[in-house]
């Protein structure tokens, strides 16, 4: 495991990167409030079976990626942050994985790069067009997703997610999370302007297009104790996908899966990497309840 600077157009983006440079290649996009170190022990796991794995700190957690203005962190500029990384890692076609605003992310790029993403893995996060409708629809979701509103429409979010040694921004990790990695995720996000550029994800605006169904084979992982996503959006993904698809609930699991329950999902993503070989062309669809491991 070893830190990569991948400069881009619009910026150096820092990654952690681990397995042999020959292995199939796998992007792992983390979310808010944290960086690619969420994904250390999926980066520990990959390379034992021969897997090229990175995971950059996006746009925004990379001080050298780090524009000011929160239209700058639109959705389609995203994704081309991370068609960006590819081409600059010399990736013809890679497997993409995507935890949170990640995994929103990763929805989006298999959707407008069908041709470059080989298989698609979303934690938490459903399918963009499953939480619009669910928004319309669902009360209960309408709920969990009220935060997003105060951080977009409250300028003294940071000031109050900060104050007191980052009491507020410690308590959203509710103690699920490995202290180090916590503590490691306070320091970044403690930096000058690194928490207004994460919020700016919130604060971008609308996407610029609708997004489609999602062709390529797909592993959507949702966790029932979940706070931010709930059980009607989860469900209505499946609706979204046309490829391959297998939906796993992790029973008892809040939403930082990736750490909470980090053998789990790296079980789940090696069978998913696996059934779809280097060309994702193996059709198979499951829905399977997990234990938490």
């Amino acid at each position: 495991m070893t830190e990569l600077s991948i400069s881009t157009a619009a910026g150096v983006f820092d990654a952690i990167v681990a397995g042999p440079p020959e292995g199939r290649p796998v992007l792992l996009l983390h979310g808010f409030p944290q960086t690619g170190l969420v994904w250390r022990r999926q980066i520990a796991a990959l390379p034992e079976h021969g897997y090229r794995v990175v995971a950059p700190d996006q746009r925004g957690y990379s001080p050298r990626a780090r524009p000011e203005r929160p239209e700058a962190y639109r959705i389609s500029l995203l994704v081309e942050d991370v068609v960006a990384i590819a081409e600059e890692l010399g990736w013809a076609a890679f497997d993409l994985v995507g935890h949170d605003w990640g995994g929103a992310v990763a929805w989006w790029a298999a959707d407008g790069h069908p041709d470059r993403v080989r298989t698609l893995t979303v934690v938490s996060t459903p399918h963009p067009g499953a939480l619009a409708s669910t928004l319309r629809t669902d009360p209960d979701q309408r709920e969990r997703s009220r935060y997003m509103i105060d951080w977009r429409e409250t300028p003294a979010t940071e000031e109050r997610m900060l104050a007191g040694d980052a009491e507020a921004l410690r308590a959203a990790y509710a103690g699920k999370i490995p202290q180090d990695s916590a503590e490691a995720y306070v320091r970044h996000l403690s930096q000058p302007g690194a928490l207004t550029a994460a919020l700016n994800w919130y604060r971008a605006g609308r996407p610029d297009d609708a997004i489609g169904v999602i062709d390529v084979p797909t592993l959507y992982v949702w966790s029932t104790e979940d706070s931010a996503f709930g059980p009607v959006a989860a469900q209505e993904t499946g609706r979204w996908v046309n490829g391959p698809y297998r939906f796993e609930i992790l029973k008892g699991v809040s939403h930082w899966v990736p750490e909470e329950a980090p053998e789990t999902l790296s079980r789940l993503l090696l069978e998913h990497l696996r059934a779809h070989g280097e060309h994702g062309t193996t059709a198979s669809t499951t829905s399977v309840d997990s234990q938490k491991r």
